[in-house]
């Protein structure tokens, strides 16, 4: 027997799509269920059988490590690869085992605040190299003047590739205050930058009134606060007169649920089922509306293939209810649920755990949702991440449709 812990810390839901590096790989752009109240430190009791096969598997090539291996041998990281390739073996991208030492920074993720340069990076397989997608607002990487496009060719002087992007990712984190060098190409021009790392605030809320009365509210995660920053921008909005409100969810690759649910709570009716979700044994979980709903207006989703997660909850739960239009392209289908399991030494095991479904118990998992209005942005849109107001079409349907 042996004895673990069970942090239901996080539901997560990762986008891959769309990898978001703060400091590290982002693995928490996905859904989760945070621990503010329970289930955290709770003490499981599991089985443990002993898969004689491994084991002898195992043992077989320590011994030819033993016998011909010419270097030095790191019982750790022997140990850490081979849970690894266990786990990888599941060939489920969402299952992962996560070290002792990454287990902080998974954590960490649940809040959306990180400590790093402020920047959203991802692969780029025709090049080899690692792309930044986006700077975050305000963040020491946009005021030093990175922009969306840039290659990222070495950091503190050791160059990496597109496949070394979560290695690269670990080498950009650091403690606040502390400094980091960061060598780009952009276009021919080599550029050199040095940056201090500072406390980030990912993904805040933000909103503005548009024509004709209309509220435009965005946000591209659903991190710790995140339902009460939006509560708060919709009243600020409502004072000004708004008569009806688009929510921006494209590129929103999700969060912490609650805070979805929190949200969908505002426009649901009391009682209204907000989502459910499935385990493997077919346990039924319903999650429900426990208020009165405040926003009472007409209401325009905006989506595209990144809108993933708790991003699908809430457009799921809204178009099921009819109280929200979908003007976009096709959610990306994310719609399988992790938990963050905390063994004895430390490390982690996330682990698929459970399915969930809209209100009308529609499938999304790699199906994704349709919207009522399906608009493509124009094919000269490099980065969905930095569209002009005048060349979003998507944007301007929406706005249509508000009126």
């Amino acid at each position: 027997m042996e004895e673990k812990k069970k942090f239901k810390v996080y539901k997560i839901i990762m986008l891959v799509v769309l990898v978001a590096f703060i400091t590290f790989l982002v693995t928490s752009i996905g859904m989760y269920q945070y621990f503010t109240n329970h289930n955290f430190g709770k003490q499981l009791v599991v089985s443990s059988q002993n898969n004689g096969e491994i084991t002898s598997q195992l043992s077989k090539y320590r011994r030819l490590i033993d016998q011909y291996y010419l270097g030095d041998v790191d019982e750790n990281k022997l140990k850490e690869g081979a849970i690894k390739g266990y786990i990888e073996g599941l060939e489920d991208p969402y299952t992962e085992y996560i070290s002792k030492e990454e287990m902080e920074d998974y954590l960490a993720d649940a809040t959306g605040n990180f400590v790093g340069i402020g920047i959203y990076m991802v692969k780029d397989t025709e090049a080899g190299k690692i792309m930044v997608l986006s700077p975050i607002k305000g963040s020491p990487a946009e005021k030093a003047g990175i922009l969306p496009g840039d290659l990222i060719i070495s950091v503190d002087g050791v160059q990496y590739t597109a496949e070394e992007m979560s290695v690269a990712s670990n080498k950009i984190k650091g403690e606040a205050g502390s400094t980091v060098k960061i060598e780009i190409l952009r276009g021919t021009e080599t550029k050199s930058f040095e940056l201090k790392r500072e406390n980030i605030k990912v993904n805040p809320v933000e909103g503005k009134v548009l024509e004709n009365k209309i509220g435009y509210i965005e946000f591209s995660s659903f991190d710790e606060g995140t339902a009460k920053e939006f509560k708060a921008k919709y009243e600020e909005l409502e004072k000004q007169g708004i008569q009806s409100l688009i929510i921006d969810l494209r590129n929103n690759g999700g969060g912490i649920v609650d805070e979805a649910l929190e949200i969908a709570d505002y426009i649901l009716e009391k009682d209204d089922v907000i989502l459910y979700e499935v385990d493997k044994n077919n346990n039924e979980e319903i999650e429900k509306s426990e208020n009165h709903p405040i926003i009472d207006l007409p209401i325009i989703l905006l989506t595209n293939e990144n809108t993933a997660s708790s991003s699908e909850i809430l457009a799921g739960a809204l178009k099921d209810h009819g109280k929200a239009k979908i003007v976009g392209t096709k959610t990306y289908g994310k719609g399988v649920i992790q938990q963050l399991l905390t063994l004895p030494d430390g490390s982690g095991l996330k682990i698929t755990a459970e399915e969930y479904l809209t209100p009308n118990k529609t499938k999304i998992n790699k199906i994704g949702i349709e919207p009522d209005e399906k608009v493509e942005l124009p094919d000269t849109i490099k980065n969905v991440l930095a569209v002009d107001e005048k060349d979003d079409t998507q944007l301007q349907k929406a706005i249509e449709m508000a009126q």
